[in-house]
């Protein structure tokens, strides 16, 4: 796996597991690779003759490079990805094989579908789905300790076309904001650009324990996070891990996740060591919504993997330790051309700013609009622990723009001049714009959705979450809102005019959303409430968004999903969510009942025995401070007993609302996790109070502070 990239140059490796567009270009003749693009583009619909041709060259490169199976990879609803493998062998009646793949065979997959969740999209005894590839996403070598398989990126639907997956609304949604934007770019003049495509950079949070402390929790191996454990005396409070030096066994990790990476095309740029102990980071260079989301689970699966490799586990869990900060996944959004132009990107031209103003406008509308849907896609178990918390922004949607952006707006939308850079005087219209800078704005982390420059970050996402569905809400809600201002300059005599108007209407009447504060304190939360902001506080409370009325008419005007695949989402997640929180309430009951009392037992009778021992040897001997810590002990184990017994009824009381899923995941929500944390707090307190050497697996200090 390790590479010596002093003997082998990184160019060299680069993508050599991706059948990337140079690779086809060597490989496909030119009239084929030519009629591809146009597919890609969405100009043409693939024809099976070309898909024949490309089959062909993929199996070939793939067979050179070692692979005997191909598979469609897919991302169905559980949030993982899924495959299933096909070897290329086709048997001949003289006992001989040939290699075959066929363009049948790259272009459509037949995956038994009845075990994946569909919300009641269909039967259970309907086993039948497809896979369609997705040409917009480069086909890639996996490897495994066998070898390595040629793997497709691909949609996943049902007979019937219903999506149950997560790929299928995505490019749904890039399709309504490219059709939406392509006319705004029409009305400016732009006669070059063919599509609008969605940007994407996703940062990602990690966190690296030792594997034999990993083995050593159940909770963590079970459920991800640690349902008990009491923070070290130390935790984050020096913020000396954060941007620190990268230690030698977590250094050799990133390297080989990075090669491993790199081969397969995925542009890993940046890491670093993050605020909480043993916590990190990667993020990668932008590419669009569909291939950084497929690269952002080979990501996350890769970690894992290379991690083990190294006998350390990765953790993705968006809380894993409680006290110190958790793992977000920042969602780096922006709009782009096919030919190269960030719609978002302030640039240096008059015409650039003309499109920025248009298009941040555009989004603010869409994210005040649409902020409950924004946060629902935000929403899941994990999550909940963290947003809101002092490393994450509260569940309120607001936009950060900075003071100069924000100035610029609002003294346009009060019909006051406004002051270019150079210090004249400006008019607003398609030619007359100031030259704004390309770093705009400080950075705000307390900001849940904030303009960095030339994007926006969506700070919101858990780290575990397929970035499909943040992106999905976001291209559909600022594709209905360019379909709005698209309507009104199409109509437009005086298409300047209408452009000034448009941006000072709509900054005056979505200003609400703008907060360039600090998101973290209390006084926000006040205010946000006098403004109107929605504040959905939890996944259960977010879920039911997704069907209300405005929901529905909005991913169903643009063809991204219809009611029912929306209700089925609903109702996939909140199962999802009681599923969650049962797991986690039944691991703290078993290690409570199993491990903790046991041992704690054990401490109290050898206390019990050293008072006696004491005592019979010294009558009057003091003993009051011995006596004080038995009495705590019992006192502690009596409370772990009886706040585990409560707990056991709430699950009981859970289980039986299986029928109505909104039903049991609020009792999840309102019942069973607070029990849970209520067990938490006296078994923590015998931690604390337990020699250590008894307790029955590793504690945060172990864990935080051993790499």
């Amino acid at each position: 796996m390790s590479v010596d990239y002093s003997k082998t140059p990184l160019e060299s490796i680069y993508g050599e597991n991706c059948f990337s567009e140079s690779v086809m270009k060597q490989r496909l003749p030119k009239s084929v690779f030519k009629e591809f693009k146009k597919v890609q583009v969405g100009e043409i619909d693939l024809s099976l003759d070309v898909a024949e041709v490309i089959a062909s060259a993929m199996k070939d490169w793939a067979i050179e490079k070692g692979a005997t199976h191909y598979t469609h990879w897919f991302q169905p609803l559980t949030g993982l990805t899924a495959e299933k493998h096909d070897s290329f062998i086709s048997p001949e009646s003289d006992g001989t094989i040939l290699m075959e793949f066929s363009g049948k065979e790259l272009i459509q997959g037949e995956p038994d579908a009845s075990s994946f969740p569909n919300g009641g999209l269909r039967a259970t005894f309907e086993a039948r789905g497809y896979t369609a590839w997705d040409t917009g996403s480069p086909a890639f070598l996996k490897a495994d300790n066998t070898g390595l398989t040629l793997t497709i990126p691909t949609a996943f639907v049902s007979y019937t076309g219903e999506a149950l997956d997560k790929k299928t609304p995505l490019l749904r949604s890039m399709d309504a904001i490219s059709t939406q934007a392509m006319r705004i770019l029409k009305v400016l003049g732009n006669t070059t650009s063919k599509r609008v495509m969605s940007s994407v950079g996703p940062e990602q949070e990690y966190f690296l324990i030792d594997k034999e402390y990993f083995q050593a929790r159940p909770d963590i191996k079970l459920t991800g996070r640690t349902v008990f454990g009491t923070m070290s005396a130390k935790g984050q409070e020096m913020d000396d891990h954060y941007f620190g030096v990268i230690k030698d066994r977590v250094a050799d990790f990133m390297r080989d996740l990075n090669t491993e990476l790199w081969k397969l095309g995925i542009s890993a740029k940046t890491q670093h060591n993050e605020v909480a102990p043993n916590q990190f980071e990667l993020a990668p260079i932008y590419a669009s919504a569909n291939v950084a989301t497929d690269a952002n689970q080979l990501t996350m699966e890769m970690m894992k993997k290379i991690a083990d490799k190294h006998n350390l586990a990765c953790l993705l869990h968006e809380k894993p330790f409680a006290g110190i900060n958790g793992n977000g996944k920042h969602n780096n959004w922006s709009i782009a051309t096919d030919d190269g132009i960030n719609l978002l990107n302030p640039g240096e031209t008059p015409h650039d700013n003309a499109q920025f103003l248009l298009f941040t406008v555009a989004t603010i509308k869409a994210v005040d609009v649409y902020a409950p849907i924004l946060r629902a896609s935000a929403a899941s178990p994990g999550n909940d622990h963290r947003l809101g918390a002092n490393e994450a922004p509260p569940a309120v949607i607001s936009i950060f723009l900075g003071d100069q952006l924000t100035n610029i707006l609002e003294k346009m939308a009060a019909g006051k001049p406004v002051e270019a850079l150079d210090g004249k005087m400006m008019e607003i219209g398609a030619t007359t714009l100031p030259k704004l800078p390309m770093d705009m704005t400080d950075r705000n982390r307390t900001s849940p959705f904030a303009f960095t420059g030339n994007k926006f970050e969506f700070r919101m996402v858990g780290s575990t979450q397929s970035v499909a569905g943040p992106n999905v809400v976001l291209n559909t809600a600022v594709a209905s809102i360019l379909d709005e201002f698209a309507e009104r300059l199409e109509k437009a005599s005086d298409v300047n005019a209408e452009i000034q108007k448009i941006i000072c209407e709509t900054y005056s009447a979505h200003e609400r959303v703008i907060f360039n504060g600090n998101g973290y304190s209390g006084e926000w939360l006040v205010e946000a409430e006098k403004r109107g902001l929605p504040n959905l506080t939890s996944t259960v409370a977010a879920l039911p968004v997704y069907i209300e009325k405005s929901s529905v008419e909005l991913f169903g005007k643009y063809n991204v999903l219809n009611k029912e695949e929306l209700e089925s989402r609903v109702d996939i997640y909140l199962e999802n969510y009681s599923k969650q929180i049962n797991i986690e309430a039944g691991v703290a009951l078993e290690m409570a009942n199993r491990l903790i009392f046991p041992v704690v037992s054990e401490f109290a009778a050898s206390i019990a025995d050293t008072i006696l021992s004491i005592k019979s040897v010294v009558p009057t001997a003091d003993t009051a401070a011995q006596e004080s810590l038995l009495d705590n002990l019992n006192g502690q184990m009596e409370c772990m007993l009886k706040t585990g017994i409560a707990l056991g009824k709430e699950i009981e009381a859970a289980l039986e609302l299986e029928d109505d899923l909104l039903a049991q995941a609020k009792a999840y929500r309102e019942k069973v996790f607070p029990a849970m944390e209520d067990l938490r707090v006296c078994a923590d307190a015998l931690e604390k109070i337990t020699d250590k050497q008894l307790w029955p697996y590793p504690s945060y200090e172990d864990m935080l502070f051993n790499l």
